[in-house]
C-alpha cells in the first residue's frame, strides 16, 4: 500500500573521486541526513560511486589509461563490504536508496543503479542499457530485463541513467509498467560548458521534466557536481580545464504534470533537494493523457519489448536446436522472452 504523501530526496554533490571507501562513507552520510528528515526515498547521481569517468571526454584513450586500473579497483562488487554497508544504511534509516555505482563484474564494468529497500534488502541491481558515446570504452551493456519497475510499499519505482531519458522506446517500456516514482541519475552538467548545448543543464533538466509529463509520474533527478579536486586531477592542460569546470549540479524533482516541486540548489552547492509528493496527483495527469492507456493507438504504432535476460552463456535445452548459429524454436512460443506493449 503506497504511503502518500511522502518525502523524497535527490543528491547533488561530488563523490570522493576514485575513492570507494570514502565515497561510500559520504553516501551513507547523505542517507543518514535523509533519514533524519523523514525522507522515504533518496536518489544518487550516475556512477556516483566512485565517480563518473570524466577523462573519457577530455583526452586521447592512451592518456586516459592512467585512470583505468584505479577505476576498476574502486568500483563496487555485488555482495562486498561496501554493498553490505549501503544495505545497512538503508535499513537503519528505513528508506529506499537508489545508488549510482560503477559495478565490477569479473573483468567488466557496468553503469549500475542499485535499489536498496528499507528492510536492508536489495530490490534491484539494474544496469544502463546502452552506455552513451565514449562511455562504451569503459562500460558494458545490459538487456531488457534491466528496464523494470518495482512495486514497493511507497509506490511503483523505476530508474534510468542520463541519456536513457532521450531514448523514446526505452521510456515507453518504462511508462508501460505503470511507473509512479522515477529516479533519473545524471553525472553533472559542466562538461563542455558553453561548447555543447546538448550536454548542458537546460536540455537535460528538460528531459527529466518531460519524462514526468509524458509518463505522468514523479521524477527525482539526482545530479553530481564537479569538485575542484577532480578538476585538478583530470585537467593537466589548459584545454582540458576549458572542457571540465567545477560545479554543474542541477538536481531537480518534478511532479506528474511536469511542475518543479523544490527550489533548486546553487549549481556549486552540495546537499539534498527534498520534496513532498502525493501519488494521488498521478490520477489527474493520467486522466488527460495516458500514453500507454487511453491515449495510445496500438493499431497504428506499438512497441516490441524483449524483457528477458540475455546472458553470454546459455544452457543448452532440448526445446531448441542450433542451426547455422541461430536458434530455431516453435513459432507458437514466439512471445516467450518478450512483451508486445501496446
Amino acid at each position: 500500500m503506497a504511503q502518500s504523501p511522502l518525502k523524497v530526496a535527490a543528491v547533488q554533490a561530488a563523490p570522493v573521486f576514485l575513492d570507494l571507501d570514502k565515497s561510500v562513507e559520504k553516501a551513507i552520510a547523505f542517507m543518514d541526513d535523509a533519514g533524519s528528515q523523514g525522507v522515504k526515498l533518496i536518489a544518487f547521481p550516475e556512477t556516483w560511486i566512485p565517480g563518473y569517468p570524466w577523462w573519457i571526454w577530455l583526452g586521447a584513450p592512451a592518456w586516459g589509461m592512467q585512470f583505468v586500473g584505479r577505476y576498476h579497483q574502486n568500483s563496487v562488487i555485488v555482495g562486498g563490504e561496501h554493498d553490505e554497508a549501503l544495505c545497512e544504511a538503508a535499513r537503519r534509516n528505513r528508506l529506499h536508496a537508489i545508488v549510482g555505482v560503477s559495478e565490477k563484474d569479473g573483468g567488466s564494468l557496468y553503469m549500475g543503479q542499485w535499489h536498496y529497500g528499507p528492510d536492508g534488502e536489495v530490490i534491484s541491481r539494474r544496469r544502463k542499457l546502452k552506455p552513451t558515446h565514449v562511455e562504451r570504452t569503459v562500460f558494458g551493456e545490459s538487456d531488457g530485463s534491466h528496464l523494470v519497475v518495482h512495486d514497493t510499499e511507497i509506490g511503483r519505482v523505476g530508474a534510468l541513467c542520463c541519456w536513457e531519458h532521450l531514448q523514446p522506446l526505452t521510456k515507453y517500456a518504462m511508462y508501460s509498467q505503470n511507473e509512479q516514482i522515477h529516479i533519473a541519475s545524471w553525472p553533472s552538467f559542466s562538461l563542455y560548458s558553453g561548447i555543447a548545448y546538448a550536454l548542458g543543464p537546460e536540455l537535460n533538466s528538460a528531459a527529466s521534466q518531460m519524462y514526468a509529463a509524458e509518463g505522468q509520474c514523479f521524477v527525482v533527478a539526482a545530479c553530481a557536481t564537479i569538485s575542484q579536486e577532480m578538476v585538478d586531477l583530470l585537467c593537466d592542460t589548459p584545454d582540458k580545464a576549458e572542457f571540465l569546470k567545477p560545479g554543474g549540479g542541477h538536481a531537480r524533482i518534478f511532479g506528474p504534470d511536469g511542475s518543479p516541486l523544490a527550489e533548486p540548489l546553487p549549481e556549486n552547492a552540495e546537499g539534498l533537494l527534498v520534496a513532498e509528493i502525493d501519488l494521488g496527483m498521478i490520477a489527474y495527469a493520467k486522466s488527460v493523457a495516458d500514453p500507454v492507456g487511453h491515449y495510445s493507438r496500438p493499431d497504428v504504432v506499438r512497441l516490441m519489448f524483449n524483457s528477458s535476460p540475455n546472458p553470454v552463456v546459455m544452457p543448452f535445452s532440448g526445446e531448441h536446436k542450433v542451426v547455422s548459429n541461430t536458434l530455431e524454436h516453435d513459432p507458437s512460443d514466439e512471445r516467450k522472452g518478450g512483451n508486445d506493449i501496446s
